[in-house]
């Protein structure tokens, strides 16, 4: 069951990605993209969560679950920051 959830989980960012870059391609809103990069971001971590914690068990990957998760929160913070600025 946990396993399906983070398949869910994983394909819900992905769609969330697509849609967001899909967007900042048609539109040129600079939110778009910072949104849709930390969605990719947030898709990865989610894909390393179902690696780590289903496929792969005898290896821990939280530092790098963890390292995904931060840069896309962090691109989503600098376009935040700085796109208020200009």
């Amino acid at each position: 069951m946990a396993a399906a959830v983070y398949m869910l989980c994983s394909l819900t960012s992905i769609a969330c990605a697509v849609l967001l870059l899909r967007g900042y391609a048609q539109r040129k809103v600079r939110l778009l993209l910072w949104s849709g990069l930390c969605f990719a971001g947030l898709a990865a971590n989610n894909i390393l969560l179902f690696v780590d914690l289903v496929v792969i068990r005898s290896i821990d990957l939280s530092s790098l679950r963890h390292l995904t998760a931060l840069i896309g929160l962090t691109l989503l913070l600098y376009g935040l920051i700085w796109d208020l600025r200009e």
